[in-house]
């Protein structure tokens, strides 16, 4: 059996993220690396950091592919001084390509929100359609839907915490003010990392329960003083690793439609900044 290249593995992340998808500020695409060069083993990470780069050449992969970005901004220098630097210098050296999708991913059909959403129980749509894809199914940020059965929000915290990856940090529940664990829950809104900026628009969608990450706290105190939705956070490694498994599925079943051969991984290392967390008792 023949191998994809890394030009061909952009063409098939462009046909299920595409850039255009992408929000304004961000950056997507090949980092690092040859298009040209054959892909026999690919490994799939939330974050290129030294961790998951050390994993990919110690695996000898030829291609690496993150959720984030190496640079989300400019920058002048590349040299060993730094980490981000010393990644670019590891990748080249050891023949390892550096591919990311975003938020491109974020949006898509298939991608994060919609991985999260479905860990959570619900289908859902997005909270604000962009477009359609090929088969009419609609793309933007976030998703919102309904539980087949309603439960409490004790219940539903259990499932959100069943279901995403084990790590340090867990999740955190915040009711509004009045309501506790034994409100009922029905409706979900769900966006996967950093969900301050939808907190109205959960509200809008008329959620009864938000599920996403890094929320402030302020914006979560002032969010909760005015009401519903209640209020999950995990971390931004754990609701966004839920993808992954998602897109190895779809690489996989794409390569053998293509007759191609290729391993897919997915890193299991835990990329949150934290390494344990213990409950305050003073």
């Amino acid at each position: 059996m023949s191998n994809w290249t890394v030009s061909q593995i952009m063409d098939q992340m462009e046909s299920r993220y595409p850039k255009h998808l992408q929000e304004s500020w961000d950056k997507n695409g090949l980092i690092v690396g040859d298009p040209e060069q054959p892909v026999r083993k690919i490994l799939l990470a939330v974050d290129p950091v030294e961790a998951t780069v050390r994993q990919a050449i110690e695996g000898e992969y030829d291609l690496m592919i993150t959720h984030h970005p190496l640079f989300l901004r400019g920058t002048n220098f590349v040299s060993r001084l730094d980490c981000k630097g010393r990644i670019v210098h590891d990748l080249i050296k050891n023949d390892v390509a550096l591919l990311n999708a975003h938020t491109n991913a974020d949006a898509a059909t298939r991608g994060v929100a919609w991985a999260l959403a479905k860990a959570c129980g619900i289908d859902g749509e997005p909270f604000d359609i962009v477009d359609e894809d090929a088969s009419g199914n609609p793309r933007g940020l976030g998703r919102v839907g309904k539980l087949a059965e309603p439960m409490t929000l004790d219940q539903f915290a259990n499932v959100v915490a069943n279901a995403l990856p084990a790590g340090p940090h867990g999740i955190f529940i915040g009711t509004p003010a009045g309501e506790d664990l034994a409100t009922v829950v029905e409706t979900v809104a769900v966006s996967g990392g950093s969900g301050d900026s939808f907190l109205d628009r959960a509200r809008e969608v008329q959620a009864d329960v938000y599920v996403t990450a890094d929320l402030r706290h302020h914006p979560a105190s002032e969010h909760l003083e005015r009401g519903k939705p209640a209020l999950i956070s995990g971390s931004h490694w754990a609701t966004e690793w839920l993808w992954l498994p998602h897109l190895a599925d779809d690489l996989e079943a794409a390569a053998e439609d293509d007759g191609v051969e290729v391993q897919v991984d997915i890193s299991r290392t835990v990329t949150e900044p934290w390494i344990d967390h213990r409950p305050t008792l003073g």
